[in-house]
């Protein structure tokens, strides 16, 4: 395996301020090769940092995912995983599960779904408004609004919103805990997601936890624990990245000189902007999923050897400038480009279509109804999350 002379750095990268990356994933992804990096436990693995580089790894089937729950895989967590998701398996029966949600969040039943996210966001925005300045738009609409619309979609009570999202944060958490701890929290949400399921045998109702349910039942297309874990994966990663995305995108556009204001005289430009949000907006922190090589791969100045793990790091990927003209700018006219946002190849995040209609809809109400938005606070005192694998204000202070 090729080596560096330098010791290898450590990983993940997360001396990043507010919208920023780590000046250190642009030293890689300037360097042309992919990095060697320390992670926290069991080891050294491959960085990539270029847009070709990560859409390479996310594609050939010789990285796997599934190889990358082993004991001995470079990883931030003391403990293995031992909870596989979908997120955990390879081509064939990844595709085999896919498909069994993927009617969710086809184009139109997220258009079907379009609505309803638009009432909801006049609803949350009606509140806001009556409520009166300043307001806090995470709390006020950020996290509420695909929280709403994940709990409609799955079939979970909106009331148990607050429980869900205290196990939700715990899993997200970057922070060192235990196994031990780690599986109470899994526990708890499979408990929950027990006693759901367990109601939707007894009277089946017209939601996705329904459906899945029924695909367990009827001709065991999906185990028990497929269906648990199903259940999990949708709900801790249902509502939080796309509560994150809001937040953060609302902060750059009241920020950047003009760009609010732009879009409120030129709407049409919205949905342009959003994907260039998409594509700019930097929403994890972490090192996120390892893949490792089942065959030796060639890159740029590497050989990836048979059993060697590899990180991708799609927000570097996102600022690369060979891929991006002018990537490090903030361009909302930008041509539409297939940014690595949601992922890329068979692993693509499922609900893609539906979280960037929230955040459209979310910023179209927010600039019919509120024109005037600016914060309420300087940008240097806007609180950001810290300790967790998501990225975004931790309230975003907002006046009219």
């Amino acid at each position: 395996m090729e080596t560096s002379a330098h010791p290898a750095p450590d990983y993940p990268f997360l001396e990043y301020a507010e919208l920023g990356l780590d000046p250190r994933l642009d030293v890689a992804r300037h360097s042309g090769a992919l990095l060697r990096v320390r992670l926290p436990y069991a080891g050294e693995a491959w960085l990539a940092t270029r847009y070709h580089d990560v859409r390479k790894v996310l594609t050939d089937p010789r990285f796997s995912r599934a190889a990358a729950m082993g004991p001995d895989v470079p990883r931030q967590t003391p403990d293995p995983p031992f909870v596989s998701t979908i997120m955990d398996v390879d081509r064939g029966e990844h595709g085999r599960l896919r498909r069994l949600v993927a009617v969710a969040f086809t184009e139109r039943r997220v258009d079907e779904l379009r609505p309803y996210v638009r009432e909801v966001t006049h609803r949350l925005l009606d509140d806001l408004l009556r409520q009166g300045p300043p307001v806090d738009l995470v709390r006020a609409l950020a996290l509420p609004l695909p929280m709403t619309v994940i709990c409609r979609t799955l079939g979970v009570p909106l009331a148990d919103r607050d429980e869900f999202r205290r196990w939700t944060e715990s899993l997200l958490a970057l922070r060192r805990i235990t196994a031990e701890e780690f599986r109470n929290v899994v526990d708890a949400l499979e408990a929950y997601l027990r006693d759901l399921i367990r109601q939707r045998r007894e009277r089946p109702t017209d939601d996705l936890l329904s459906a899945l349910v029924a695909a367990r039942d009827s001709g065991s297309r999906l185990s028990e624990q497929e269906l648990l874990s199903f259940g999990v994966t949708l709900l801790a990663a249902g509502f939080e990245t796309t509560a994150s995305h809001i937040a953060s995108s609302t902060y750059l556009l009241l920020t950047r000189p003009g760009l609010w204001d732009g879009l409120r005289a030129a709407p049409e430009r919205l949905p342009s902007t959003v994907e260039e949000l998409l594509r700019y907006v930097p929403l994890n922190g972490g090192a996120g999923l390892a893949r490792v090589a089942v065959a030796d791969v060639e890159f740029d100045q590497v050989t990836v050897r048979a059993g060697e793990a590899v990180f991708v790091s799609t927000i570097s990927a996102n600022r690369d400038e060979d891929a991006f003209p002018d990537a490090g700018t903030f361009r909302p006219d930008r041509e539409p480009a297939p940014h690595l946002a949601f992922g890329w190849g068979p692993h693509r995040c499922l609900g893609a279509r539906l979280a960037t209609m929230e955040l459209h809809e979310a910023l179209a109400v927010l600039l019919d109804r509120a024109p005037a938005l600016r914060l309420a606070v300087p940008p240097a005192d806007v609180s950001w999350k810290t300790g967790t694998i998501l990225r975004g204000p931790r309230e975003l202070p907002v006046t009219w």
